[in-house]
């Protein structure tokens, strides 16, 4: 269901910032004190609704309710992988727009992976995210939403977040900016920076920007071919960007941060999966401090893009090892429920598998 006029119009409160909720509250007439409370509420109690907030009086959270939202993205399926465990969640947002989010268990503890937009124009050919466009921008509380409803739905501590779902973080810079600021501040989750990893098709300028902002996130780059020429078959961005100038921004994000840069590299059989394909790979980040990550493409219906088999995978891992390249094969999580990205969100909007399969209960 559509947002009303009135919802358009009221403020969106759990994307301010403590400052800014300060300010809120003095424009209310209220006491510096309430900042904090509602702060609390939001950040760490993961308070859905004004409701909730027991300790604000009745007449405030009357007056709140009138003119902020609250509401978190609201669950419409949960899948449970059979193979290991991975759950995958589509949420509704205020707008009627849908985004989905992954939980994934590993030994080290509970990695999310986000949305930041709903859809994508970026237009990987291997990528179902892309193939509706990008419907618009999240904001910062919505992208903080999905991991809130993960982590009140399961009860379960959330160690690790990678934004790699559906979207462009750095084409959505301004909120996912304010996101991690606000996942990462003291009086919230206090999530620890080191543990977030960012995805980016090569943005140049915002990875320039992002160098400066001086966080301690993992930039991980969607590099996927080994020249210029070959990254445009896949990319559309690379006719935007040099891929020269796209290293160059890595190089100044390791400079500024310190921060190793991770090369994600899906496989496409027959496309960019050869030996020679890996030796110009190792030629071109030889230099850096970093490593690669071998993605097998997922299969997508509306793609023609074929998954690298394994014993070829293995193969490429094997050469790029050869020259001093630290690789490693991303295990494949989630695969019997709709595990590649955009796979689930386009599946619920398409008609006639909602007539047949309507809204999962949680």
């Amino acid at each position: 269901m559509e947002r009303s006029v009135l919802e358009m119009k009221k403020k969106d409160i759990r994307s301010m910032n403590f400052a800014e909720l300060q300010a809120e509250m003095e424009l209310l007439g209220e006491k510096s004190f309430r900042a904090a409370q509602l702060y609390q509420w939001l950040h760490q109690k993961l308070a859905g609704s004004f409701d909730e907030m027991t300790n604000l009086s009745a007449s405030l959270r009357m007056r709140l309710d009138e003119s902020y939202l609250c509401a978190l993205p609201q669950p419409v399926r949960r899948l449970r992988s059979k193979i290991d465990g991975t759950e995958k969640y589509l949420f509704r947002l205020s707008d009627g727009n849908v985004i989905e989010s992954v939980l994934m268990r590993y030994h080290y503890g509970n990695s999310v992976c986000i949305s930041t937009q709903a859809g994508c124009r970026m237009g990987c050919r291997f990528c179902a995210s892309t193939l509706g466009g990008l419907s618009r921008n999240l904001t910062a509380s919505e992208m903080l939403g999905q991991v809130y409803q993960i982590k009140k739905i399961t009860g379960e501590k959330i160690s690790h977040l990678v934004a790699m779902g559906t979207g462009e973080p750095l084409d959505n810079y301004d909120n996912f900016l304010k996101f991690i600021r606000l996942l990462t501040d003291e009086r919230g989750l206090d999530f620890s920076q080191r543990n977030i990893t960012a995805s980016t098709c090569g943005i140049v300028e915002n990875i320039r920007r992002l160098a400066d902002e001086k966080l301690q996130i993992t930039l991980a780059l969607s590099l996927h071919a080994p020249t210029q020429e070959k990254r445009k078959k896949l990319m559309p961005v690379a006719f935007r960007y040099e891929l020269s100038d796209v290293l160059d921004a890595c190089r100044y994000y390791f400079k500024k941060t310190g921060r190793r840069i991770t090369f994600e590299y899906s496989l496409v059989g027959g496309v960019n999966d050869s030996a020679s394909d890996a030796d110009m790979l190792a030629a071109l980040i030889g230099g850096f401090k970093g490593h690669v990550n071998l993605i097998p493409v997922n299969p997508v219906r509306e793609r023609d893009c074929a998954p690298t088999p394994g014993p070829k995978v293995q193969a490429f891992k094997n050469r790029l090892e050869k020259y001093g390249i630290n690789a490693t094969i991303r295990r494949e999580m989630g695969r019997d429920i709709n595990g590649a990205c955009g796979q689930l969100r386009k599946s619920y909007m398409e008609p006639e598998v909602r007539a047949e399969g309507g809204d999962a209960a949680l």
